[in-house]
């Protein structure tokens, strides 16, 4: 299961945390991946978990970055981790490895992306980048680099896993899913309602995912602005 969010929206990871609790209710063991730590980090990890730590030290040792993923909204998550017994794991790409694609995309191991990824991935980087596109090069590395991303946090899910990641990833035409059998994988998006929208149909990219769940919007400044 992935549980897509908006990763600054408060209610997204409260809602993560009610379906976590709801799952384990159910018993049986579950493990918990989440997008906030890099790969490179999870010996440490497991190291910090063994000898007692708590969610404040296991964010030490995973090198969270704490300002940029606001480790607030992402402690009760690591905590129910801990109470809960179930393994946690770093699912993210290290940034040295993502450094390394974004300078030379020839690096990829992967299969060459089809045309239709390919495009929406780029499409993806230029909207965040609030439609500044980059050199062409520098573009391809990112698209390589957010593919590794997504077939990294691929590679750490098992049975009866839960992925704590940004609703992007969680796109099954281009995300985590990609890189799984169509049933290995259940994909959930937290999705903001805005103005007018709020039916499924509204969304043009609601086919992207298994379910949608609706909630209100954060308050934020516009980044582009």
């Amino acid at each position: 299961m992935i549980l897509g969010e908006i990763h600054d929206n408060p209610e997204h990871h409260r809602l993560q945390r009610v379906v976590l609790e709801s799952l384990a209710a159910r018993g049986g063991p579950r493990l918990l991946a989440m997008e906030q730590f890099d790969s490179e980090h999870q010996a440490a990890i497991d190291a910090a978990r063994a000898s007692g730590a708590d969610a404040e030290a296991l964010a030490d040792a995973g090198h969270f970055d704490r300002k940029g993923w606001g480790w607030p909204l992402y402690r009760p998550l690591v905590q129910f981790a801990l109470e809960s017994g179930w393994p946690l794991v770093a699912a993210n790409l290290s940034r040295t490895e993502a450094r390394a694609l974004v300078a030379d995309p020839g690096r990829s191991e992967l299969a060459p992306a089809a045309p239709s990824v390919r495009g929406a991935l780029e499409r993806d980087i230029i909207d965040g980048h609030c439609g500044a596109a980059p050199e062409p090069k520098r573009l391809g590395g990112m698209v390589e680099a957010q593919r590794a991303r997504d077939a990294r946090m691929a590679s750490v899910l098992k049975e009866r896993s839960v992925l704590i990641a940004g609703s992007g990833h969680a796109r099954r035409d281009r995300g985590v899913p990609l890189y799984l059998a169509a049933d290995e994988v259940l994909s959930i998006a937290f999705v903001e309602v805005e103005p007018g929208m709020a039916r499924p149909q509204d969304f043009a990219d609601a086919a992207s995912y298994d379910y949608l769940w609706f909630t209100p919007r954060a308050a934020r400044d516009d980044p582009c602005s």
